[in-house]
This record gives C-alpha cells, structure tokens and sequence, in this order.
C-alpha cells in the first residue's frame, strides 16, 4: 500500500541547490535511511515530507486517512508541560483520554479530598478504561524509562536539551503512526538506550523514514537508502553495508562514462580545429555533437572532508588522574578512579546519560575541581576540546572569522603551511560560504566548523564529547581516519557503537554508584564480556558486579591457559572439532555467499531483504565463532609440537 509519494521535488536555499528532481513512494513497512553530507538537504527533506516546509518545485502526496508523526532535530515544547503531559500530546481519542486522566489526577494532588476533584478522575479513568488506553499509558512510561526519564511529573522547561529530545522520541514512538520519521533519533541517547530503539523499530510495523549518522543502527533497521548527492537523489534496495559496495559501484561506472566522454570530447576537439571544408548535414551533426560533448557539465564527486591538521609534539608525562573523586549534589559520580596515559592511548568513556561521562571531561579539561584527588597534565599538553554544544561558537561570526581566531594557518601532517581559507575549502566550506553568517549553517555544518576549529589548535591530546552528534557520516569517516594517524592522546565520550569500535583500544565504564570500570579492547570486546560475565552469574546485578566478574573470567582464562601450557594436550572434543573444523569454516563462507546472491535478488521486496540481512548476521556471527575455535585450536596445536621437542 503506498501511503506517501514525494513527485519531483527540488529545494534550494538562496543560491544554493539543495535537490532537484527527487521522486519516490513510501509503502507500509518501508524502512527507508537518509545519508549524505551535512548541508546537503536531508533535514530539509523530512520537513518537506512532513508537510513542516514547501518545496521549491514538486510536491508531496499522502494517502487519505495517513497518520505521519516526526521527531524534529530541536522539537518544540511547552516549558509549563509535564514530561507525560507533552508525551500525551495529539488528536487520537486514546491520548484526549490518557490527558484528561493526567488532567484530573493533577487536580486531585492540588485539592485533595475534593468530591469534584475526584468524580472527575473516576469519570476519566472510565474513559481510558473504555478505550482500552492503559497500555497505550503502560508503553509511555516504559519507554521513557527505558531512554532515561524517571520523573513524569517533571515541567519540560527544566530538562536539559538531551533530556527533551529524549521524551520528544517518546513521544513519537508512543503516538499511533502510519509514516514514523525521525532526524537523529540516537543524538543524546545511551548505549542501552540505542540498542532498545533499535530491537523497537525492527519490529515495528508501520513506515519509517529516518536520518542517522550511526552505521550499526542503519545496517541492523533500515531496508532501504536514500543518498543524497550533490544535488541528485541515488535509491539503493539494501542495508548500509551492501550500499556501500553498491555505491562504490556505481562510483566506478560514472568514473568509466566520464572517461569516455573526455576521451570523446578530445576527437570531437581535434576535428574541429582541423576546420570544416563544408557545412554538410554530417558535419552539422558532428559538430553540434562537440558542443552538447562541451556543454555537459558533469558533477565533481561528492565532497570529501581532508583533515590533514598536524600535532603539537608531546612530552613523556601527558595525563594522569590520581585517585579522583567528584560528588555533585550528594550524590558521588567518580569514586577513587586512577588512570595514567600514554602515547597513542584511545580511551572510550561510556555508560548511562547522568552518569557522569561529561563531567570526567570537564575534570580533564581543568572546568571542575574533583572533590578528591587530582588531574596532573604534562607540560606539553594542548588540550583540544570538542563539546556536545554550540555555546561557544558566536553564531554572528562567519566562518572565515571563527577559524582565523584559532590561526591564520596551520602546519599540516607533510609539513606544508596552508592557511585558514584553504583548510576550510578542505572541510567542504567553498569561497562563498566561508563569508556566510553561522548562524545560517546547518546544525552538521556547524559541528563541522567546530571540529575544524579545534584540529586547526594543533592539540595533543583531544577530548571528544560525543562526537558524532550531527555530523555525518563522510566527516565521522575521515575523523575515524585522521585518529588512526594521530600521535596524540584521544579521550572519547560517545554512544556511537561503530565509532568506538573503530578508534578506541581501552573502555571505561560507568557502572554508577560512583565505580568506574576499566576494559581492554574496542566497544564490541567490553559487549561480548560484558554479555559472558551475565551468562555466566545470571543472578548477580550487572551495574555493580560487571566489573568483577570480567576480571574473575579473566584470571579463570589466564589460570586455564597456564594450566594447558603445563600439559598441553587435546581433548576428544578439541581432536574431533580440529579434523573437522576446515570443512564447518568452507561451508560457513558457502552460505554467506549464498546469501549474498539472495540478497541481490530480493530487489525491491523489502519484507524478503530484512529477512536475509538477520539471516546474514546470524552466518557471519556463526563464521566469527569457528574462526575464533580455529584460532584456539591452531594455538593448541602448536603448544603440543613445541612441547614434544
């Protein structure tokens, strides 16, 4: 059924095309990505979509009777709303009913004992029974305990950003919908809470649209990409992973055309300086054939970020918490943490949103004073800090102005000094855009400029909070790139699976209650023994024993390994798994490929791809396991020849 047809759409803003000619269908289950670099229109596009913003050229069509529901990327609210008050919000009779309960519940609080006061709560909560709304009450509340909201009663005017944006995902996912688009949906979110909205949209039934810059979440809920390039709209039947090859193919056939209409071009110019004799009917042709050749404008390839900023050389003694403590309000943060760098370190923080995360940065960055211990920084160190926000950037500035207060021009990693407009220029800000005012930046492009800012400092060593919060995914890819190259030390605050899993060698955890937990290894590491320490002592609470039962796996591996280098010998089970295994790992790479074809060939079934793609996850973690027994197996054998000699 197509509940949404957008026919021709085209948009620009002042000189600058966004889009043109972007037409597709929405069908119920359609779970549909959007991605692109930051000021290419994608925000736009939801806007337009949701009806929120006209386009320039085209238009939208819904179906009749078409609920669509949208979580902007700074939603509106009332400051004097209640949390369940602003998530109770629209027109259904469910949610009228659910309000007048809120309504009348309130009241009851304010006069407690009023007869009128209570015969309407029980006039209201008749209502909500008859409509059979509590469980719509039911998956309000535990959806916002599930993305961090426990105070229901607490007025949206004193939540913080995060925290509004948050119950504004509630809400959107509680309201009944058709058409469920949302724009950054995990900006502002914890680890925990992205993997429940994760497993909470696969399941759900009706279309989704969505804008994200997290490739986990793209590649595990969307079936269906939407890239938005240079102006143009490219539709790709696939996850995040098979668009990427799919792109990259089609990057290849566009380089080959282009070559071919150079190569073209060059004969057609060589003919026509040699001059034409007479204007007949086939040099007339040839000759407008070199000047349509001429007049095709092909596009440059999408832009991509350069960062090429080079360090401040770093000193031996770089950064070391001693012993830290910080307690706000009563209530202990960080509790006796120590922890000493050195060069290289990528260091990931992570845990839930109010843990604490933020502040150990602001602790690091010298803006809090521990109540304990202390941060000793090297006298080397430059710091670089990449905040959450955009409070310190004066949006009067243009870009120009904002960077040349960082410097005029920097050395970059080959040595070469190039200024501040051309760093820009390598950051996707051309000539005229560079005098634009910031404050008409899109919020991507304002994070964009902010990193550029704090790379162009020359740091050695860099707090990130958050990074990916708004950028896209070509910036997060050349930052990705620029860390693995970086001599300097990286602190990273994010809930970016992917992201961690790319840059980060060492995990701390907040597990609350104050305790900091210490791992080894990238994001999907500390998952997988977090997830074994569960396994294996179901009964114990996870925040408070986690910690202790990874560090006990570990010392019982360590003892077992020292054990079996003792008297390395096979067990049946390792001898059978060891003839065997050759064959399990063949026949594991079969199906994968199998699957693969499938997937080329489900086209634009969608209900079929989703399926494939769970399937595929499913081989691939089946091939990891056996490539993992291999390892294990291989390492055995090999302590049983060395002990024979």
């Amino acid at each position: 059924m197509n509940l949404l047809a957008a026919e021709q759409l085209g948009k620009s803003h002042g000189e600058k095309l966004l889009f043109e000619e972007v037409s597709f269908g929405v069908e119920a289950g359609d779970k549909l990505g959007i991605i692109g670099v930051n000021g290419t229109g994608k925000t736009t596009l939801l806007n337009i979509l949701a009806g929120l913003e006209p386009p320039d050229r085209g238009q939208v069509v819904k179906g009749s009777g078409v609920r669509l529901r949208m979580l902007a990327q700074n939603p509106p609210y009332d400051p004097n709303m209640t949390v369940l008050e602003h998530v109770y919000q629209g027109d259904s009779p469910e949610l009228q009913a659910l309000r007048s309960y809120s309504e009348a519940m309130t009241a009851l609080e304010l006069r407690s004992g009023d007869e009128a006061a209570q015969q309407r709560l029980l006039t209201a909560s008749q209502r909500v029974e008859t409509l059979g709304a509590w469980q719509l009450e039911s998956d309000a509340k535990a959806a916002l305990t599930r993305l961090g909201i426990a105070d229901y009663g607490a007025r949206m005017g004193t939540l913080s950003g995060g925290q509004r944006k948050r119950v504004a995902l509630a809400e959107a996912l509680v309201q009944p919908s058709d058409i469920l688009i949302l724009d950054e949906p995990t900006n502002h979110i914890d680890n925990d809470s992205v993997a429940w909205l994760e497993e909470m949209l696969q399941r759900r039934r009706g279309a989704l649209l969505m804008i994200t810059h997290d490739r986990y979440f793209l590649d595990r809920v969307t079936s269906r990409i939407l890239e938005l390039d240079q102006g143009r709209a490219f539709f790709y039947t696939a996850n995040y992973s098979r668009f990427l090859e799919l792109k990259l193919d089609r990057e290849a056939r566009e380089a080959a055309a282009e070559s071919k209409r150079a190569k073209l071009l060059k004969q057609e110019l060589a003919w026509m300086r040699k001059g034409a004799k007479a204007r007949t009917t086939k040099q007339k042709a040839r000759i407008d054939r070199f000047e349509t050749l001429q007049q095709e404008q092909t596009r440059e390839a999408a832009g991509k970020v350069d960062v090429s900023v080079a360090s401040t050389r770093l000193g031996k003694k770089i950064l070391e918490l001693h012993e830290l403590g910080m307690e706000v309000d009563g209530r202990v943060l960080i509790r006796n943490f120590s922890y000493m760098t050195v060069p290289g370190d990528r260091l990931g923080i992570i845990g839930r949103n109010g843990l604490g995360k933020s502040t150990l940065l602001r602790l690091i960055a010298g803006r809090l004073e521990p109540t304990a211990g202390e941060v000793v920084l090297g006298p080397t160190v430059k710091l670089g800090w990449f905040t959450q926000e955009h409070e310190e950037m004066d949006e009067r500035l243009r870009p120009i102005e904002y960077i040349r207060e960082a410097a005029e021009q920097v050395r970059t990693s080959d040595g070469t000094m190039i200024g501040a407009s051309q760093m820009l220029e390598r950051f996707l800000f051309p000539g005229p855009q560079q005098w634009t005012p910031i404050e008409r930046l899109s919020g991507g492009e304002k994070r964009r400029l902010q990193l550029l800012r704090v790379l162009m400092e020359a740091p050695n060593v860099l707090l990130l909070d958050e990074p990916t919060n708004d950028l896209d995914i070509a910036t997060l890819t050349v930052l990705e790139d620029y860390l693995d190259e970086y001599p300097g030390v990286a602190v990273i605050v994010s809930h970016d699976r992917y992201f961690l899993d790319r840059t980060v060698s060492r995990i701390v955890a907040f597990e609350g209650d104050g305790e900091l937990a210490l791992h080894v290894g990238n994001y999907s590491d500390y998952a997988a023994r977090k997830q074994e320490a569960l396994r294996m002592a179901p009964g114990k609470a996870p925040a408070v024993q986690e910690g202790r039962e990874v560090a006990a796996l570990e010392e019982k591996a360590d003892s077992s390994s020292r054990y079996r280098s003792r008297a390395p010998r096979m067990s049946y089970r390792d001898q059978q798994d060891y003839e065997q295994i050759d064959g399990r790992i063949e026949a594991a790479e079969q199906q994968l490929q199998q699957l693969t074809a499938q997937m080329e060939q489900a086209g634009s079934d969608a209900v079929r791809l989703q399926e494939l793609v769970a399937e595929q996850r499913t081989a691939e973690a089946a091939l990891d396991r056996l490539l993992e027994r291999w390892t294990e197996l291989q390492e055995l054998a090999e302590q049983i020849e060395a002990a024979k000699h």
